[in-house]
């Protein structure tokens, strides 16, 4: 008897340290939770920040909040999770507010191995659109038009990162298009309607109305799948374009130096996963031109290396050299 209640003091000490092992990423948070996002309000990062904040400010138990930080193509937001060294201010928002910094920013700001993946939430949606007017029914037709008439068309994008991928695409294609920079997506849009512009690589959600009313034509989304917002168009790899590819990837990251563990970044992610596998989530993340696409924080950060590789070799092609 007095063995067995040896060997019972020796093993509660240990059951108890077990027991104790999956509340160590339960006793976060502890405070309110910031998301930071790198855009203005009603952008589709915004409202899948809002719709998460909300469930999880029920779930988690203390007060999650959407703070826009947008300006300076992403610098500011960044900054702000940055510096704040702490493991309850997160971004949230898409790779290309960062991914392209290397190669658009005269001089970078912070050191991009600080940012630290932890839930990939959705892919926007990125469409290439023409205005109605323009005789052409795919992506391929177009880019045969800009091969016969070179220096005819028009083309631009929504962020940098896809300037880079246009850019670099049309170069190795030997296509001379001419590219017309904006500094807001809205002028870009006005010019596509009226026919100034014939290629605009930008959000769909940017295209979506003038679509809709029959003003503009989506050739193509640049997903890696197609998009259930846009089930009868075809992807760019579908088209004969693989190059042409971009996912918009949107996720939580955090600040390398934080202290967020990877057990709490684990949670983070599979409460993603459960969240906008929520029928009334993900309908309103689809309603906003997002793809659902939860992922665990190896898998965002892989995704975010894709990226930023398939980037490279564009960048290396148009002699962009990368700024430290």
């Amino acid at each position: 008897m007095r063995a067995f209640a040896r060997l019972a003091v020796a093993i509660v000490p240990f059951a108890l340290a077990l027991l104790a092992l999956p509340s160590l990423a339960q006793t976060w948070p502890q405070r309110t939770v910031r998301f930071v996002v790198p855009l203005g309000p009603g952008s589709g990062a915004d409202i899948g920040a809002r719709l998460l904040a909300d469930r999880f400010t029920r779930q988690w138990g203390q007060p999650v909040v959407v703070e826009n930080r947008p300006g300076g193509d992403g610098v500011i937001a960044i900054n702000a999770v940055l510096s704040a060294k702490d493991d309850h201010v997160l971004l949230f928002g898409p790779s290309s507010s960062f991914v392209g910094h290397p190669y658009t920013l005269d001089k970078l700001p912070y050191d991009p191995s600080d940012l630290q993946p932890v839930a990939r939430v959705s892919n926007t949606v990125v469409s290439i659109a023409v205005p109605a007017s323009l005789r052409v029914q795919s992506l391929k037709e177009l880019l045969t038009m800009a091969r016969e008439d070179p220096g005819k068309l028009n083309w631009t994008t929504a962020v940098g990162v896809t300037d880079i991928i246009a850019a670099g695409y049309f170069k190795s294609a030997g296509l001379d298009l001419a590219q017309v920079r904006y500094k807001d997506p809205v002028s870009a849009l006005n010019d596509l309607v009226e026919g100034r512009i014939q290629f605009y690589s930008s959000a769909f959600a940017i295209v979506r109305a003038q679509a809709q009313a029959g003003r503009v034509r989506v050739l193509a989304v640049q997903n890696r799948g197609r998009a259930p917002a846009l089930a009868d168009v075809s992807t760019v790899a579908e088209a004969g374009i693989p190059e042409l590819g971009f996912d918009g990837l949107v996720g939580i990251i955090a600040a390398r130096g934080s202290g967020m563990t990877d057990a709490q970044r684990d949670r983070v992610a599979a409460d993603v996963k459960a969240a906008v596998a929520d029928p009334v989530i993900g309908e309103r993340l689809t309603a906003t031109g997002q793809i659902v696409s939860p992922g665990t924080p190896a898998e965002f950060a892989a995704a975010i290396n894709e990226q930023a590789a398939h980037l490279a070799t564009f960048a290396t092609a148009l002699g962009i050299r990368p700024k430290q």
